[in-house]
């Protein structure tokens, strides 16, 4: 009989195999990422605001992470679809997969652009980005998309395609 104490049952072994922890490895990844071309600084342009998220930010975050996951879950999707043919599968799957990530960038750049027109302390930003350079992600795409989100400078007929969309994202909340 199995005590229902936890100190007396017999531990469980996870079936999970262990290996290397992926903390490292990912801390990797980013340190070796290049800085983005054309980099940007924000300039500090701090906005009075709550303790509360900003709702443009929260749609930000929503808008990305729909597509994001659209594109990984096409990606997982098609073994099932190409599964018996490689040339189709690797073209579609890398597109869906660097797809996700181009999302995924513009929305950390985004975010960090954010925070640096927030006046966040640098060494705090490189801390929550886990970079030593937050160049690597604040591109001019990125600055151009929190310019829409955040309606910073007229609306203009002929805005850079991430503008626009920015507005979109903040005037219908993701």
């Amino acid at each position: 009989m199995t005590s229902p104490h936890p100190r007396k049952r017999p531990q469980r072994r996870s079936e999970t195999p262990r290996g290397p922890q992926q903390t490292p490895g990912l801390q990797q990844i980013r340190d070796t990422l290049p800085p983005a071309p054309a980099s940007r600084t924000v300039t500090p342009a701090p906005r009075p605001s709550g303790d509360g998220v900003p709702p443009e930010l929260l749609a930000l975050v929503t808008y990305h992470c729909r597509h994001i996951n659209a594109y990984l879950a096409r990606a997982q999707h098609l073994q099932t679809l190409h599964g018996n043919n490689m040339k189709q599968w690797q073209r579609l799957a890398l597109y869906a997969l660097t797809d996700a990530l181009a999302h995924n960038h513009l929305l950390v750049g985004t975010l960090a652009a954010h925070l640096q027109r927030q006046d966040l302390d640098a060494d705090l930003l490189r801390r929550y980005l886990q970079s030593p350079d937050p160049d690597r992600y604040i591109t001019r795409e990125a600055v151009q998309h929190l310019d829409g989100l955040t309606g910073a400078g007229p609306e203009e007929a002929a805005e850079p395609t991430w503008t626009c969309i920015g507005r979109r994202i903040a005037r219908d909340d993701g």
